[in-house]
């Protein structure tokens, strides 16, 4: 990833990609371009009204990145529709709900050591199975009610729509498969409500206050679950991931952290700057001719990938070593979480994820250590998500 964001940034902060499919979209990498754009009423997230490719059909049905644009959701929503669209999610994702949990993540992840610990002697585990992964997707199902009868097919799922290499038939069996999921997990919360966020959204949909029409449509209920349930916990994976990968490789960084000369913040910070979860979010588009400086137009209806892994390491703000992992950078500008109105309502649980998960993990196992060497690692097959595909570990036994 970020040996073709190097090419990319050395042909200029927006350059001309192709996406699977043959589809073409400005990948923008500068960090201060990509805080003008997502700020820029001239940019939508807005598939149908504002991709003349999509609204004139020349996007097949079976494009393996359908579903990233074709959801009706506060991800695809623009202006008026994207307000009250957050709106109702920000309602679920409180400060004080968020708060809440904490004792319950602190639990969880107890429990996930505790199953590490019982790896047989001289046996490896894999850190990214066994607790980045299941941490975040088991916060998230809880949050919002999920069975545990139907958390394994999810899980495959989610993991189905970030992995771009996905062939058209598998994104459409994915799609089939987690909308019946969606579908089912509504019209068990209609019939059984609990305390957890889908009853809420559900309550949101179905009680229009006054006789007026409901604030949320069906399709934007269902499309909502699938936008919290999979990006609301493929950031805290990589998160995980990246900054365990991180301390393991470099135990200079690490031994700063025990001596208390750098904080687990500042180790979160770092690793959302240096390895952004999610390399690349697509897709945005113009909603009139934009100029971006340097002679380059980005035209009206022309679609727009952001680069915010790119950006976290982008020279220009953090200079010419904005390559090396440095938890005592003094200045960890990042973007991984996105900015302006589309910025994450997640941001503030992955955050306590990490702050609990991270130092409870080195404290368990002082002497954990890669089982393979650092080149041996294989990452996500996917442009959007950053991470590895496994993180065998040695727990030092």
């Amino acid at each position: 990833m970020h040996g073709e964001n190097d090419e990319l940034r050395a042909r200029g902060p927006a350059t001309l990609v192709a996406l699977p499919g043959g589809v073409e979209a400005w990948s923008v990498n500068s960090q201060a371009l990509i805080r003008d754009l997502l700020t820029d009423p001239r940019v939508s997230k807005d598939t149908r009204q504002h991709w003349p490719a999509w609204i004139n059909g020349e996007i097949p049905a079976d494009w393996p990145l359908q579903i990233w644009v074709s959801v009706q959701n506060m991800f695809t929503a623009y202006g008026g529709d994207h307000k009250r669209l957050r709106t109702l999610v920000s309602k679920a994702f409180t400060a004080r709900r968020t708060a809440a949990m904490q004792p319950r993540i602190e639990e969880l992840t107890r429990g996930l050591l505790d199953r590490i610990a019982a790896t047989p002697e001289g046996e490896t585990a894999d850190l990214r199975r066994d607790f980045a992964y299941p941490l975040p997707i088991n916060v998230i199902c809880e949050l919002f009610g999920v069975p545990e009868s139907s958390q394994p097919e999810l899980h495959a799922a989610v993991d189905t729509i970030f992995r771009t290499t996905a062939t058209p038939e598998e994104m459409q069996a994915c799609q089939v498969g987690i909308y019946g999921i969606l579908t089912a997990l509504v019209a068990e919360k209609r019939e059984n409500p609990g305390d957890d966020m889908t009853s809420g959204l559900i309550a949101a949909r179905d009680d229009d206050g006054n006789g007026e029409a409901a604030v949320l449509s069906e399709g934007e209920l269902i499309d909502t679950l699938l936008l919290v349930l999979s990006a609301g916990h493929e950031t805290t994976v990589n998160l995980l991931d990246n900054a365990i990968h991180a301390l393991l490789t470099r135990p200079d960084q690490l031994a700063l952290v025990r001596s208390g000369k750098a904080s687990w913040d500042d180790v979160i910070e770092e690793t959302l700057r240096a390895e952004a979860p999610v390399a690349n979010l697509p897709l945005r588009y113009a909603v009139e001719d934009i100029e971006i400086g340097g002679g380059v137009t980005i035209r009206k209806g022309e679609a727009i990938l952001v680069a915010y892994g790119a950006a976290g390491r982008d020279p220009e703000v953090h200079g010419d070593d904005a390559a090396e992992f440095d938890v005592t950078r003094a200045v960890k500008d990042h973007l991984a979480f996105g900015f302006g109105a589309h910025f994450c309502l997640g941001a503030p649980l992955a955050r306590m994820e990490a702050r609990i998960a991270l130092p409870a993990l080195f404290e368990r196992f002082p002497d954990l250590a890669l089982a393979v060497k650092e080149e041996e690692l294989e990452p996500m097959e996917s442009f959007i998500s950053n991470g590895h595909k496994a993180l065998p570990v040695h727990l030092g036994k």
